[in-house]
């Protein structure tokens, strides 16, 4: 294996070896603290442009399957890693994961200390890093920022035939295990790319919306926030992570960046309205900001234990709950599977559509 490095904007450099694709990369480099998975984080859409570095010591282990990509074409930027399993154990197993990278296109790095690279991070809060053969001493300082959700996100608009009702799932970045939680709720899902207006969607006739997860800032997309609120106004709405945090910007709130995000299987949050805590999945760089919530329009439904950063609302007066982390998990425990019932039962209580926006 050749020798090659990962090097921070503020100037850190770690060395390994490189593996996967034979490229230099650029991104945002973060962490993710799950200790399985490791194949739905690099499929999941929502890492698109970053570099992920695995917590967890050894990658590889169990291979990699035909079933659990979130994803057709990985999105992300590079993988970073301690140690490199090239001998996998596992009945379901098809491939190494060194290979999948390869035949995805993604660069990684292994024989990294992604201990001290993880307490870098932390330090120094998200940094952009260049990974490749030589140590990249002169990053770019104006780096263009990338549209992500719109390289993500479907071209074309996608059916899937059931006998329970139909929701349009709006594709910011979705993740497959978000589709099949529908489709085993017994949904007919029509997935639309991110720019489909109301009034496609309304010719759609669908009994419920769900905004998914995806990458990058969200205020990107204000352009599209007076669409979002009409769709929401008008149809039962649920919004996962990104969806989440667009729901509550098209109704007034404002978002910020955390210092190194949210990123693992182990995320405590509490459900305020019955003090039990659910252990979560989360992806997220960006939350929705407390004091810009309108009382009057949202209830908290969901807090982060840890720093306290919301987790979920719920609108006063239209059918819509939001989560910032993630119900379908994969990988992650499955605490909150149940929002997804709640929601195809809230479709099913309201009966017939009934336009509230004319």
């Amino acid at each position: 294996m050749e020798k090659g490095y990962l090097t921070l904007e503020t100037g850190e450099v770690f060395e390994g070896v490189l593996i996967g694709a034979e490229k230099d990369s650029l991104g945002e480099v973060v962490f993710n603290t799950s200790m399985t998975g490791y194949q739905e984080i690099i499929t999941d859409p929502s890492y698109a442009g970053q570099i992920i570095t695995f917590c967890y010591p050894i990658i590889g282990n169990y291979g990699t399957n035909a079933l659990d990509d979130e994803s057709i074409t990985p999105a992300l930027a590079g993988v970073v890693i301690g140690d490199l399993c090239e001998e996998p154990s596992h009945y379901q197993s098809i491939n190494k994961f060194s290979e999948k990278l390869k035949s995805a296109g993604v660069p990684g790095i292994a024989e990294v200390d992604t201990r001290r690279l993880v307490k870098t991070i932390r330090s120094r809060g998200t940094v952009k890093g260049y990974l490749g053969k030589e140590k990249g001493n002169n990053l770019p300082s104006d780096q263009k920022v990338t549209m992500w959700v719109d390289k993500v996100s479907t071209k074309k608009i996608q059916y899937f035939k059931n006998n329970g009702p139909h929701v349009v799932l709006m594709d910011f970045g979705y993740k497959k295990s978000i589709l099949h939680a529908l489709l085993e709720e017994n949904c007919s899902v029509t997935i639309v790319p991110y720019t489909t207006t109301f009034e496609k969607i309304k010719s759609l006739n669908p009994d419920g919306i769900l905004l998914s997860n995806g990458p990058g800032d969200p205020m990107q997309l204000k352009a599209w926030f007076p669409e979002i609120k009409k769709i929401t106004q008008a149809f039962p709405t649920l919004g996962i992570c990104l969806g989440h945090q667009l729901i509550a910007l098209s109704y007034g709130a404002k978002t910020t960046k955390l210092a190194y995000g949210h990123r693992g299987g182990n995320h405590p949050v509490k459900e305020l309205t019955t003090g039990k805590v659910k252990i979560t999945a989360q992806n997220h760089s960006y939350v929705v900001l407390d004091d810009s919530i309108d009382q009057k329009v949202f209830n908290v439904t969901y807090r982060n234990i840890n720093d306290q950063s919301i987790e979920g609302l719920q609108h006063k007066l239209y059918p819509i709950q939001t989560v910032q982390f993630h119900p379908e998990a994969h990988p992650g425990p499955s605490d909150t599977e149940y929002i997804f019932k709640d929601f195809v039962s809230q479709i099913a209580s309201l009966g017939e559509n009934i336009y509230a926006v004319k």
